[in-house]
């Protein structure tokens, strides 16, 4: 006899609808798994067995073919589990074949029935919708976050034994002792918080002005960022603040995170769509796929889990230059595109860079006390490590001192009190009206720092005075054609912060200040 079940399987962020197709037919007991299936589906043998047997279902004693079609895709996972079993059941003419029409299903079996979560739910049940699925059932745990997409009844079950109650909760034979209510379809959670409750606030930060406004107009614009300092000087500490300073995400937004993560295994249990911006801080030691993503079935790297928020690289110097470089496309698209020789994935990439660095490998290089003991030839290696077209990409690069002692002393003893330092939220509400110009101006709503040339150019309004400044600045600092352009970038969105409708020589003068290493490395 012949049965499918309904199912899909993870291609980058994406889920594919997959058939299982179990047959039962003459010949020794065993079972054949056919379909391009990964090490992990090949072992739900022992699983299947084990877990029908124990839910007090029968295991046939005939040969079984599972084939999962399409042959040509490969699959991978536990979740193919429940599907073959359900499959299983109804060829084994134990649950009657209509219980399965328009259902999917997705879990992973243990031996004893019980039904455990797999990654990636939230894909699956984007794509059972836009089939046109009749529900989605999944284990408990992953009920909340398949629940998120809406249009979709979503059915929730802890063992084996409750998913046929699920199918079919009118037969007296299903019962087996087990009481459950009826299948309902959960609604997301979808509460809105501006920002973590426990994000460091940026008042704890004395002195570093100049850091402090950088990372103001990096997040009002959405600028990479580079901070060059020694030791102690805050530049991790900037970096941790900036995710406070960012808006809230909208719902498309707070989607697309929240899948990210769930393809990455990395979403948080019973927490709704993910509603903070997300803060991601790789080792130097990390590879290139781990940073950018990768796999034979490519998984999101660190800089798509930053997708709509803060990748801080800290000790930028430390990263193997051929990992670095391979940030510069997806910098510039916002995306990236990983090909496989069978496949090629899409993972998105909108992120604000902020990076961190010595300036020399023992870290005092520029300061007098204690001063620095490099030779300039070691010096020059560690820079080396940085290219001239990843420098360029990056619109705000700031050159850190060490805070005073007094200054410091403002950390344990409120010496001026009207002199504090001012709060995220003060600085969020500036950027906050900054980019309500952009979206008001720019094409699509979009941040100066995301937009295309074309639209940039065709937005911007620039005082003769000042453009004449800028082109003075291009011609005597030598800037490349992006690094000129970024300046003009960077002085828009100084302008939305003071309110003004053009660029004038004041703001280009400021954005021209931070381009502080395009020719003169340390």
């Amino acid at each position: 006899m012949l049965a499918r079940c309904t199912t899909a399987t993870l291609q980058g962020l994406d889920a594919r609808q997959v058939e299982v197709e179990v047959d039962l037919g003459p010949g020794l007991p065993a079972l054949q798994m056919v379909g391009l299936a990964d090490t992990a589906i090949h072992e739900s043998r022992e699983r299947l067995r084990s877990a029908l047997r124990n839910s007090g279902l029968r295991v046939p004693l005939t040969r079984v073919v599972v084939n999962l079609a399409p042959a040509d895709l490969r699959k991978e996972g536990p979740g193919f589990d429940l599907p073959i079993a359900l499959a299983l059941l109804v060829a084994s003419a134990q649950v009657p074949a209509p219980h399965l029409d328009g259902i999917w299903s997705a879990a992973e079996l243990g031996l004893d029935g019980t039904l455990r979560p797999i990654r990636g739910v939230l894909s699956l049940a984007i794509a059972a919708r836009r089939a046109g699925a009749r529900a989605l059932v999944v284990a408990a745990a992953n009920q909340d976050e398949a629940a998120l997409v809406q249009g979709l009844a979503v059915w929730g079950a802890t063992t084996l034994g409750e998913v046929l109650l699920l199918l079919a909760p009118d037969q007296a034979d299903r019962q087996r002792g087990l009481s459950l209510s009826s299948p309902a379809a959960v609604r997301p959670t979808l509460g809105r918080r501006s920002a973590d409750e426990d994000a460091p606030d940026l008042n704890a930060v004395q002195g570093q002005l100049h850091g402090r406004r950088a990372l103001e107009i990096a997040a009002a614009g959405e600028h990479h960022l580079l901070l060059v300092g020694p030791p102690g000087s805050g530049k991790t500490m900037l970096a941790r603040r900036l995710p406070g300073l960012l808006p809230p995400l909208n719902d498309a937004e707070a989607l697309a995170i929240s899948q990210i993560h769930s393809v990455a295994g990395l979403l948080p249990e019973n927490r709704g769509l993910m509603r903070c911006r997300p803060f991601r801080s790789p080792h130097h030691s990390c590879s290139a796929a781990a940073l950018i993503g990768g796999g034979a079935n490519p998984r999101p790297g660190e800089l798509s889990l930053a997708h709509h928020g803060v990748l801080f690289l800290d000790e930028l110097a430390e990263f193997p230059r051929e990992v670095l470089d391979q940030l510069r496309q997806p910098l510039d698209m916002g995306e990236i595109w990983i090909h496989r020789a069978r496949l090629q994935t899409r993972f998105p990439c909108r992120i604000t860079l902020v990076a961190a660095t010595n300036p020399c490998p023992c870290g005092w290089y520029g300061n007098s006390d204690p001063g620095c003991s490099c030779l300039d030839s070691l010096r020059q290696r560690y820079w080396a490590r940085l290219s001239g077209p990843l420098l360029d990409r990056l619109d705000l690069q700031v050159c850190m001192r060490p805070v005073s002692g007094r200054q410091l002393r403002c950390n344990y003893q409120d010496m001026v009190p009207h002199a504090a330092p001012e709060s995220s939220v003060t600085v969020a509400e500036r950027v906050a009206a900054a980019r309500e110009r952009m979206q008001a101006r720019n094409p699509e709503g979009l941040s100066n720092g995301s937009l295309s040339s074309q639209g940039f150019r065709a937005t911007i309004r620039v005082e003769p005075d000042a453009l004449s400044l800028w082109e003075a600045a291009v011609q005597r600092r030598k800037l490349t054609g992006r690094g000129s352009e970024r300046v003009l970038r960077v002085a828009q969105t100084i302008s939305d912060l003071n309110g003004h409708s053009t660029i004038d020589a004041e703001a280009i003068a400021e954005a021209i200040g931070y381009r502080s290493f395009d020719q003169n490395l340390p």
